[in-house]
């Protein structure tokens, strides 16, 4: 049984269109958002998702197997959420996987990974007050050829100190925790419910 509850969403306009959780609020309400991305934040926590229209990374090989093929892109859109000089010193991919988005055609590759980041303090920065011990990251890649783009929608849940039950997370294990395993049905209800109403954006932004 689900722990959420989810309402459908009208994003940029209304050219895509996906359900988020009803306790998540549009951050372009409160603060200026780029017009390429999408904001939305729990109101009652620090888990954000972001849907992002970005430009299409090449793929990396012609291999036979897709996430083979993708793997450039995958890390490449991931290094740039998480700075390319703090990825291999601070993030753990845990899991990268294939993904259906059930309402887009079979040929549009997607993929997801589940990664952690720990905060890297730099030599003379102070510890910043509520600063997380890490933060998880939930990415999907959908890969649109014909449209020369890249969507990315990442779920960001922060794990700060006295917010969460350290005992329940060991993803070397499979605990996510109770953080973690809200994003992943975050993460499912958007596979499901992603649609694309206008295909005319892409070529706009």
């Amino acid at each position: 049984m689900p722990r959420h509850t989810f309402q459908p969403t009208s994003l940029f306009g209304g050219a895509l269109t996906v359900d988020l959780p009803t306790n998540f609020a549009d951050v372009s309400k409160l603060r200026q958002v780029p017009d390429n991305q999408e904001v939305y934040i729990d109101k009652d926590g620090f888990t954000s998702i972001i849907v992002d229209i970005t430009e299409r990374v090449p793929s990396s090989s012609d291999s036979n197997d897709p996430l083979e093929r993708d793997a450039k892109a995958l890390t490449t859109h991931l290094e740039e959420l998480v700075g390319v000089e703090d990825a291999a010193e601070t993030v753990q991919v845990w899991n990268t996987t294939e993904t259906q988005i059930s309402h887009l055609s079979d040929d549009i590759p997607a993929y997801t990974l589940i990664a952690t980041q720990t905060h890297k303090q730099r030599e003379g920065e102070r510890e910043r007050q509520g600063a997380p011990d890490f933060t998880a990251l939930i990415l999907t890649l959908i890969r649109l050829e014909k449209e020369q783009t890249d969507i990315l929608v990442t779920i960001n849940v922060p794990h700060i100190k006295g917010e969460y039950d350290e005992e329940e997370i060991d993803l070397a294990m499979g605990k996510q925790g109770e953080l973690i395993g809200d994003a992943v049905e975050y993460a499912a209800r958007i596979w499901e419910s992603f649609d694309v109403k206008d295909w005319g954006l892409f070529a706009e932004i």
